[in-house]
């Protein structure tokens, strides 16, 4: 397995089954109309560095999530509520789907991250992955001691040089800190940071 790759009880990290499951799940979001995004390990590997997940991390609006949990299970999934804050759960073939409606920070699901957000080929299916410059935030505010890949699938994302910086500032108001110490980490790893995007953090940090 590549570095930075995970596995969860009850997954067998077959890629087969995991396409196949993956597929399905796609499949029935989008037959169903549901808005979504990829979010996770997936997200990370398709947008940055090479990234190993055993599971599937969907994103969607808290007011879908019911609908999306019910469109799994008629897909035949096996389904739970596991947390009606914000997270509920499907398994098919031993293959874990994270179905996500609110992510650390606050972060939801909105018009413009739909917007934004582009079509990517994973695991040979066409899905839509949330952008850069929202996942580089998500994953500054997740990281701590026990899931250090989340600062580095971060500092990959950071290398693209497709990233709207502006949009990433309006995104990082969530967590302004963490995303000025990944920036100021990046820089001191010698990756290019616009310096007005340093300024406009340290400012708002600072001065808040």
């Amino acid at each position: 397995m590549l570095p930075g790759a995970v596995t969860h009880e009850g997954s067998t990290g077959d890629r087969a089954a995991l396409a196949a499951v993956f597929q399905r799940a796609v499949r029935a979001f989008e037959l169903a109309e549901i808005p979504y995004v990829l979010i996770g390990g997936m997200a990370s590997a398709a947008l940055g560095r090479p990234r190993c997940s055993s599971d599937i991390d969907l994103f969607v609006m808290p007011e879908s999530a019911p609908y999306a949990l019910e469109v799994l299970e008629k897909a035949g999934f096996t389904t739970e509520v596991t947390n009606p804050a914000w997270l509920y759960k499907a398994l098919r073939d031993d293959i874990l789907v994270d179905l996500l409606f609110k992510s650390a920070g606050d972060i939801y699901l909105d018009r413009e991250m739909l917007r934004r957000a582009k079509l990517h080929t994973v695991l040979g299916s066409e899905v839509r992955v949330i952008p850069p410059e929202d996942l580089i935030v998500i994953k500054a505010i997740v990281h701590d001691e026990e899931t250090p890949r989340h600062w580095h699938d971060a500092l990959a994302l950071v290398t693209r040089r497709d990233l709207d910086w502006d949009y990433l500032l309006l995104r990082a108001a969530r967590a302004p800190r963490r995303v000025l110490a990944l920036l100021m980490y990046a820089v001191s790893c010698d990756l290019w940071v616009p310096s007005l995007a340093l300024r406009k953090l340290a400012n708002q940090v600072l001065f808040e």
